[in-house]
């Protein structure tokens, strides 16, 4: 028996899809990738385009248009559908578009015969990912969206940017909602191993003189700053998935924040969001529980909430 190749599918060839694809590809992380999108003549552009930059790369990677029978033998399927950004348009309001784009997708990709593991991005980001593991019946942990993983990338921008550490030398997570309820929990971000509290008390003209909140608010805005700017985000986006993507193909065991489902984590019970989850070949493997500080858990509870709600509303379609 040969080795099997690594392929992955990308439901949705737009900004995101097609820098998910690119992103797994200069990685070396897939051998095997495949476009779906309702717009197929797009779908073959971002396919023929990438296809070309093989050549430059010391790998051989096949990358191709195709239907969702393509998904039967497939490792991960990504689900980057959605509409285009607007300019001032929150998440939650894209909630609607969405729902109705999956109720073309899932029926096609539960009868495809897949059995991988699916990461969804498609915004509103919890809320999706909850209604397609209902949806699809696969294992609760081989359904998951990217959740605060790209909220993390800008949270330790941020951080470096005000502090002038360097962000490969900063530990920190966003976590609850993609979205404006996310929250940090800056009792457990650290710079070298040591504390932020403790940087704070030893630097108070100036580390200790930013605010939590301004910190906070810089993560939350810092996607529709880009939208603002451009009328989408996809660097960023596109590499945060390709390593959750190479955690599950390598099974590194990496520690991430994506949104998982909550069975009496942190308190609550039936709902998706974003926390740190051990990433391996079985999806999430285990979801890490950190300590929370009365403060941050109220903050983390709020935006658990504003999910809820949304999951609630998914449900009835």
């Amino acid at each position: 028996m040969g080795i099997k190749p690594r392929k992955v599918i990308i439901i949705g060839a737009g900004h995101v899809g097609s820098h998910v694809g690119s992103s797994l590809m200069m990685m070396n992380v897939v051998d095997e990738l495949v476009f779906i999108d309702i717009d197929e003549n797009k779908a073959q552009a971002h396919a023929l385009d990438l296809y070309d930059s093989v050549s430059s790369l010391n790998e051989n990677i096949s990358v191709k248009v195709g239907g969702y029978e393509e998904c039967a033998d497939a490792d991960v399927v990504v689900i980057s559908a959605g509409t285009q950004p607007v300019p001032g348009k929150k998440r939650l309001q894209m909630f609607d578009e969405t729902m109705e784009i999956l109720q073309d997708i899932i029926p096609k990709l539960k009868n495809s015969g897949f059995n991988g593991i699916v990461v969804s991005i498609s915004n509103p980001a919890d809320i999706i990912a909850d209604h397609l593991r209902k949806r699809l019946g696969l294992p609760d942990n081989h359904v998951f969206s990217t959740g605060t993983s790209l909220d993390s990338s800008r949270l330790k921008r941020v951080l470096s940017e005000k502090t002038g550490y360097n962000r490969n030398s900063i530990q920190a997570y966003c976590m609850g909602e993609h979205g404006d309820s996310s929250m940090v929990p800056f009792s457990h971000v650290y710079f070298g191993g040591k504390s932020y509290e403790d940087i704070c008390r030893e630097n108070p003209d100036t580390i200790g003189s930013i605010s939590k909140e301004e910190i906070m608010e810089e993560v939350r805005q810092g996607g529709f700053k880009i939208v603002d700017g451009k009328s989408c985000t996809e660097f960023g986006i596109g590499l945060a998935a390709c390593k959750i993507i190479k955690a599950i193909l390598r099974d590194e065991k990496r520690v991430m924040p994506v949104s998982a489902l909550l069975k009496g984590q942190y308190g609550h019970t039936g709902v998706s969001a974003g926390v740190p989850c051990v990433i391996g070949k079985d999806g999430i493997e285990e979801i890490i529980e950190i300590s929370l500080t009365q403060e941050e858990k109220a903050l983390f509870d709020h935006s658990c909430d504003v999910i809820s709600q949304f999951i609630a509303k998914a449900d009835k379609w």
